[in-house]
């Protein structure tokens, strides 16, 4: 007595099975004749003016005793956060970073003694009001052992201009697309796939070489009357990237 088993498709020389008639053939990539694609890139740059401003503030002390430097430090840290909070509402953020308490060590003689202490606070400080910076930066620099760092420009995350530039983007990537048709004599047909590539400010910081300004005081007998500084906003540099694929009409070649 025989049995009988479905006779199994041949198969090519790599061992593969060939695909039958009712099996589904994958569709081209890049469209087919009925339905032919078109991919473009849309890219949008805008250069606008800065929101925000942010400066960094090092306060510094020095003394041969532990207790004495930290004294010291605690000081002249609060009479620079108190300056700074004068300001009101021109100043959106406000942050102490590191601290920092080091001894010095002798270079010469027996056994380890320690010279000095070394005390750091650094603040960070977010401006919006850009008249009162120059201000500040200046009234801050006068301070006794306080360094001034910045300042560094930037636009808010949820800015308009990024809105803009996205928008902007699209709008070439559409644009782009219809004129290939056009030389084709034909029309769009449909979106297949819209991808953003990003929409990015450019970093606000580490500042570009001479844009950004440092000063430090060190004690020295500051001027009755300190004229503010006058500091330039830095126009911010906005991108935006999106490829698009769209289908069209078939054309008449």
């Amino acid at each position: 007595m025989t049995s009988s088993h479905p006779t199994a498709p041949p198969s090519d020389r790599v061992g593969r099975m060939t695909p039958t008639a009712e099996e589904p053939r994958p569709t081209g990539p890049y469209g087919t004749p009925e339905a032919p694609r078109i991919a473009v890139r849309g890219e949008a740059h805008l250069e606008v003016d800065p929101e925000i401003a942010r400066i960094g503030i090092t306060v510094s002390a020095r003394g041969t005793d532990r207790r004495d430097a930290l004294t010291d430090l605690t000081r002249r840290n609060t009479t620079a956060l108190d300056l700074v909070k004068t300001y009101g509402e021109a100043v959106e953020r406000l942050e102490t970073g590191a601290f920092s308490i080091t001894p010095e060590l002798t270079k010469h003689g027996r056994g380890e003694r320690i010279r000095a202490y070394h005390g750091r606070v650094h603040i960070t400080a977010e401006l919006t009001d850009f008249t009162a910076l120059g201000e500040l930066t200046t009234r801050l620099a006068d301070l006794d052992l306080t360094r001034v760092d910045g300042p560094w420009w930037a636009l808010r995350p949820d800015s308009p201009a990024h809105r803009q530039a996205r928008r902007q983007a699209v709008r070439e990537a559409v644009q782009r697309a219809r004129e290939y048709a056009d030389a084709l004599g034909t029309t769009l047909a449909a979106l297949v796939e819209l991808a953003d590539i990003g929409a990015d400010n450019l970093p606000p910081y580490p500042p570009a070489p001479g844009r950004a300004m440092r000063s430090m005081a060190y004690g020295a007998a500051a001027p009755e009357e300190t004229a503010p500084l006058d500091l330039e906003p830095q126009r911010q540099n906005v991108y935006a990237q999106v490829n698009a694929r769209f289908t069209m009409v078939p054309p008449r070649l």
